[in-house]
């Protein structure tokens, strides 16, 4: 019996001495799991997105820049898979309208700026994704261009705008000074255009000339002139369609003058397209003065290099009127989340939007010739001057009106305009087709 209670007493005191350890051991073993297990709750899988060509003129890449980030994000987040599928710049606001309706749409796309998109059940609203801290993060113009009801409808990544390239080889061979600072009235612009269009083989035909540009829906490259006067497309605080009577008629006559009064331009503008404008700017060297955006800074840049440019500068549009230069533009790109019923994809579309949006990839954007988003970004084109007059265009630069039919009024304001600017129409006449048809459609 003694012999037994000793026995007992040691196992006890094993026991009591062995207890403390296996616990510990024991949650420890079911701890580790649990662990791996919160790691593997973050959602896996493909997520899709759409994007416009952006070119990288050193390399001839059209969709490098976010490729790169697609590897990137891909290999800290195993598991997840981004798909990029091109869309073209003329096609691809098309095949978003017609997603739209057919409810063929990506998880990701640059219509975060896009007004049409700009609702609770197409978007997901991202406020509740970003601090106070990173929205302040992001210049006023790209945060004012993705906020409506506010809400923030998407992620600004890029900004640009339109200006005017001038052909300094032609200006000199004219003895045709440029404008001072970049800045001259629509008189003075008139006058140099004159002594830009002449016939250089004298056989009596012009076969150079001061302007020429493109006329289109959803591009905006004459609209520096056509809003010079004050005019506006809608009013904001009622958000009415007003684009007719003086201001804006006179803004249109401009552009219409260039070809019909002061005969500036070649007899085709008005119906050439940008691909056709852009070569007689930039390869025939036939024209002196053409507008578009801050993409092309590097493509002349380049050619310069190759030895297969020309010396030119930029100037911003004539001032008229309004007594400032301005410029109408959609120049903040944004990449909108369309609605996710899977919360834990949703999250990770909006980890993807901030992944692309850092500091240190708003530093890259000088490969593309376009502007940071977000404030407090080295200056990268420190060493570029004809950039840094472009980013002070920036402020001068109206963002397109954030209205629901805003794509239908800009499709028949640019048709009718473009009839005007042929001689189908008068300037008045073309105004007053478009009002007739856009209030219409509005009612």
């Amino acid at each position: 019996m003694t012999f037994l209670k000793k026995v007992l007493t040691i196992l006890l005191v094993i026991f009591i001495i062995m207890w403390p350890i296996y616990f510990i051991s024991f949650n420890k073993s079911q701890n580790t799991p649990t662990i791996e297990k919160e790691k593997d709750t973050e959602w896996k899988g493909v997520i899709e997105i759409w994007d416009y060509p952006r070119l990288n003129v050193e390399t001839g890449s059209r969709y490098e820049w976010m490729l790169d980030k697609i590897r990137k994000f891909e290999k800290e987040n195993p598991g997840v898979y981004i798909e990029l599928r091109p869309i073209d710049l003329n096609k691809g606001p098309i095949k978003l309208e017609v997603g739209l309706k057919t409810g063929n749409l990506p998880d990701i796309a640059p219509v975060g700026a896009d007004f049409t998109f700009m609702k609770e059940d197409i978007l997901e609203p991202l406020d509740l994704y970003l601090s106070d801290k990173e929205k302040q993060k992001f210049k006023f113009q790209a945060l004012h261009a993705v906020t409506y009801d506010g809400k923030m409808w998407g992620m600004p990544v890029m900004m640009t705008t339109y200006t005017m390239y001038l052909n300094l080889d032609l200006f000199r061979q004219r003895g045709v000074e440029p404008p001072i600072d970049g800045n001259w009235t629509y008189e003075e612009f008139v006058e140099k255009m004159k002594k830009l269009t002449w016939d250089s083989d004298n056989d009596s035909k012009i076969d150079h000339y001061g302007f020429v540009s493109f006329i289109s829906p959803n591009y905006y490259n004459l609209w520096g002139i056509i809003l010079s006067d004050g005019a506006q497309i809608i009013d904001e605080n009622s958000n009415k369609y007003v684009f007719y009577g003086d201001k804006a008629i006179s803004g249109v006559k401009k552009v219409v003058d260039l070809k019909k009064k002061y005969k500036v331009t070649p007899e085709e503008f008005g119906l050439i397209s940008g691909n056709k404008a852009w070569d007689m700017f930039n390869k025939e060297q036939v024209i002196a003065v053409y507008p578009t955006g801050s993409w092309a800074v590097r493509v002349l840049d380049n050619a310069i290099r190759k030895g297969e440019g020309f010396n030119y500068t930029i100037a911003n549009y004539p001032i008229g009127d309004k007594r400032i230069p301005v410029s109408l533009n959609n120049s903040v790109c944004a990449y909108g989340i369309f609605k996710q019923e899977d919360k834990g994809k949703l999250d990770m579309c909006v980890k993807f939007l901030k992944f692309i949006s850092q500091e240190k990839y708003q530093e890259e954007l000088e490969d593309l010739g376009v502007f940071p988003a977000k404030k407090g970004i080295k200056d990268i084109y420190e060493n570029n001057p004809k950039m840094k007059r472009l980013e002070d265009c920036l402020s001068y630069t109206q963002i397109i009106p954030k209205h629901e039919k805003w794509k239908d009024i800009d499709r028949i304001l640019q048709n009718q305009i473009r009839l005007a600017i042929i001689g189908e129409k008068s300037s008045q006449d073309a105004l007053d087709e478009a009002r007739k048809q856009i209030e219409m459609i509005v009612e």
